[in-house]
């Protein structure tokens, strides 16, 4: 039987590496306030992935982890203005309002995670982390389907 890791101590691995710059090229995270012990706001910015209308663009967004964190996914929102299926075009929210033929194209994105399939909670995994969401998102932006899709001006805001 495999030891249970708790909530901070995961959270502490995760904040390490984020503040080491060991995550995936294109992505970075960190908490939001150095000062919150119980480390549930993050901030996370992701690169636009080469060859898309993202190119060369910053988006910014921020993850909230919950209590049950990491049992259960943490909520994230963009606060930069994309258009992507699967994200709320309202507020930012990922996940939200996700119809049947957007979630088939997301779902290549995002199986290595099995993740939210960003409309609904599925296979969710303890193992998943804040980084492997945001590669997931940075993969689900460079797809064929989404590559080109017209965003908004650059530095708009939810």
């Amino acid at each position: 039987m495999v030891a249970k890791v708790p909530r901070n101590f995961r959270l502490l691995e995760e904040l390490e590496k984020g503040e080491k710059g060991l995550g995936a090229d294109g992505c970075s995270y960190g908490l939001q306030d150095g000062d919150d012990v119980m480390m549930s706001n993050w901030n996370a910015t992701i690169l636009g992935p080469p060859h898309s209308t993202h190119e060369n663009r910053i988006y910014s967004l921020k993850i909230h982890c919950g209590d049950s964190y990491p049992d259960e996914p943490p909520v994230v929102h963009f606060i930069s203005k994309i258009n992507l299926p699967g994200v709320d075009p309202n507020n930012g929210r990922v996940g939200i309002n996700l119809d049947p033929s957007e979630m088939s194209l997301l779902t290549c994105a995002l199986e290595k995670v099995d993740l939210l399939k960003l409309g609904r909670v599925s296979q969710w995994s303890r193992d998943n982390t804040m980084e492997k969401i945001l590669v997931a998102l940075r993969e689900h932006m460079a797809s064929p389907n989404n590559r080109k899709v017209h965003q908004p001006p650059e530095g708009t805001t939810f």
